[in-house]
């Protein structure tokens, strides 16, 4: 196991407690491919399952087994979860759980409703989703949207003990999964709207007490970062990294949000995740690269300290959240095999990386479209190593406050927003989700106020021109030699979470509905059904009694159908996707259900 130097300052925050080796009850779940035991399937983040009686040959003639209604509309993001011979089936706002046997038709074993202050909807972002339950030791953990986080006994629901991670009234939520590594769990925070300092927070499993908190932005020290052996780039981060990079003490308000996905190497005991974006979405406000937001973060699992990092859009003038997955996976480059993460970009750039180093492998476009930079600099020997190349024509921060900067490809959704995406070891593809949006962007200022929005731009969204005309994509692609290798064009954003098996089949679901089944090698499409609602929900499978299933959540919202989630009918609302996703209530009403799907004997 890799370890490195902290400073003595990092040495001091974090006392000298001896390292915990990665968590068993984690591995041995999501080892078992009869399981669903994580909302990425694994630590890596693949999305791959191991279940292979459900082919690219039989796909074709499966069948509804069961369905059971969650009780609760708006967005049903995330998957629910299988351990041993019971499902754990989680809702958006009230995030209530359910646990459900098996053995016995679905029966509810038992049932946690939240008492949360309906007020906290009024302060979240995109629709009152939540990114679905974690699993460890025989407890469910379940991260409310008041930032409560609860730690349940999975066999009888009751609570354990809970948490307060942060303070709706500043504008603090959570929409995100946690993540259990080692003797902790792991917990993001959102808000970045609101003027909300984001940080990654790591709470001991045994009592819910705090282990450390890694800020994004702000002084080395409250982000966990030696400035001589936290690396960028292969060198060192160096003293006052973020606070050089912000005008004044706007790193206070910075955002850097965490509301995405954590992974984790055992090998290397290093976290992944990333930052979003800067607060205020006006880039006149916050002068300067606004490090460390939109940034890819590897930290060691035991004590936050930073080993790397890297920031994508330096100075984030389009709300290019960084927060998406990094994928982990293991790939031959030049002939040597490498350990790699793979992150797409809500800013259009598909990402690899040496994940133990921080080494920038390749960086290329997954969706032609994109247009509001040329390329990322690859040079090493370039002042501009690393960074993108952006183009004058859709610069909000060159064309300036109050002008209408029109075109830019991608929209502020992004080419790919939160929707996870899946990895196939037997084809050494990517599977990905993708939005093909572009968006006008006129930034105003706007004044910090705890608890009120801080955004301080408006939108409007639209498909990309001179292209297939529907707003998504769903595509293979190569993380090696940075290529698209077959792309489905879809009439609606791709929202839902992918998964691939080794029965050669990649799932997913799309905003009209549809769970879909494709073949990996080729894209063809092998199967459909349309489901009661929208699928923004996470494609999973699981294994009961000898048979494989398939299930997923279909329930529209998010970002994408925040017009119907939330009956807004204003084409700006929504920052700016109502008007965009007009037509989506033509194919599609609100609901909330699980469909599971199995080959009839």
């Amino acid at each position: 196991m890799k370890r490195f130097t902290i400073s003595v300052v990092a040495t001091l925050l974090l006392g000298t407690a001896a390292p915990v080796f990665a968590n068993d009850s984690v591995l041995a779940a999501t080892g078992d491919s009869k399981q669903w035991a994580a909302q990425l399937g694994d630590y890596a983040g693949t999305r791959y399952s191991e279940l292979d009686q459900i082919t690219n040959e039989n796909v074709g003639d499966l069948q509804v087994a069961w369905t059971f209604s969650t009780g609760v509309l708006r967005g049903h993001e995330g998957a629910p979860l299988v351990i041993g011979d019971v499902m754990y089936v989680h809702t958006p706002f009230p995030n209530n759980v359910y646990a459900l046997d098996l053995n016995n038709d679905g029966k509810i074993l038992w049932r946690y409703t939240p008492q949360q202050d309906a007020d906290v909807i009024g302060v979240m972002c995109c629709d009152t989703v939540y990114r679905g339950l974690a699993y460890s030791d025989d407890t469910i953990f379940l991260h409310q949207a008041d930032t409560t986080l609860v730690a349940l006994d999975a066999t009888t629901g009751d609570v354990k003990w809970s948490v307060v991670n942060g303070d709706p009234a500043k504008g603090e939520t959570n929409t995100a999964t946690v993540l259990p590594v080692n003797d902790k769990v792991l917990v993001g925070i959102s808000g970045g709207e609101y003027g909300v300092r984001g940080h990654l927070t790591a709470y001991n499993i045994a009592d819910g007490s705090m282990a450390w908190r890694a800020y994004s932005t702000g002084p080395d020290e409250d982000m966990l970062v030696d400035p001589e052996n936290t690396m960028v780039l292969g060198k060192p981060v160096g003293a006052n990294s973020s606070l050089d990079s912000w005008e004044g003490d706007q790193w206070q308000i910075g955002g850097g949000t965490t509301w995405g996905w954590t992974t984790y190497d055992p090998d290397l005991n290093l976290i992944y995740y990333g930052t979003g974006n800067p607060s205020t979405w006006n880039p006149a406000q916050r002068p300067g690269d606004n490090k460390w937001s939109m940034t890819i973060m590897a930290r060691d699992a035991d004590t936050g300290v930073a080993k790397w990092m890297y920031q994508k859009t330096p100075h984030d003038e389009w709300d290019f959240d960084g927060v998406n997955e990094n994928i982990l996976v293991d790939q031959e480059i030049d002939g040597t095999m490498r350990k790699l993460l793979v992150n797409f970009d809500r800013n259009g750039f598909a990402y690899t990386l040496d994940r133990e180093t921080g080494e920038l492998l390749v960086a290329e476009k997954y969706d032609p479209a994109v247009n509001w930079a040329t390329h990322v600099e690859m040079d090493p020997a370039s002042d501009q190593y690393g960074r993108p190349q952006v183009v004058a024509e859709y610069s909000t921060a060159q064309n300036g406050e109050d002008v209408n900067t029109t075109g830019i490809c991608p929209a502020a959704l992004g080419t790919k927003d939160q929707q996870p995406s899946t990895y196939s070891p037997k084809t050494g593809l990517f599977y990905v989700p993708t939005n093909h949006v572009c968006m006008d962007y006129e930034p105003f200022r706007v004044s910090y106020s705890a608890g009120q929005p801080y955004v301080g731009a408006t939108l409007s969204m639209f498909p990309a021109p001179g292209s297939h005309g529907g707003m998504g994509n769903f595509i293979a692609w190569d993380a090696v030699a940075g290529e698209i290798k077959w792309s489905l064009p879809e009439q609606f954003s791709v929202w839902s979470g992918a998964m691939a098996t080794a029965g050669d089949v990649v799932f997913y679901g799309t905003l009209e509905g549809y769970l879909k089944a494709v073949d990996a090698e080729t894209g063809e499409e092998l199967y459909k059904f349309k489901t009661p609602s929208g699928i923004i929900g996470y494609v999973m499978t699981y294994e009961h009694g000898g048979k494989q299933y398939i299930g997923v959540l279909s329930g529209v919202g998010g970002w994408a159908g925040i017009g119907l989630a939330a009956g807004l009918t204003n084409a700006n609302d929504g920052l700016g996707a109502v008007g965009g996703y007009a037509a989506l209530s033509d194919y599609t009403a609100l609901g909330g259900q699980l469909t599971v799907f199995a080959i009839p004997d």
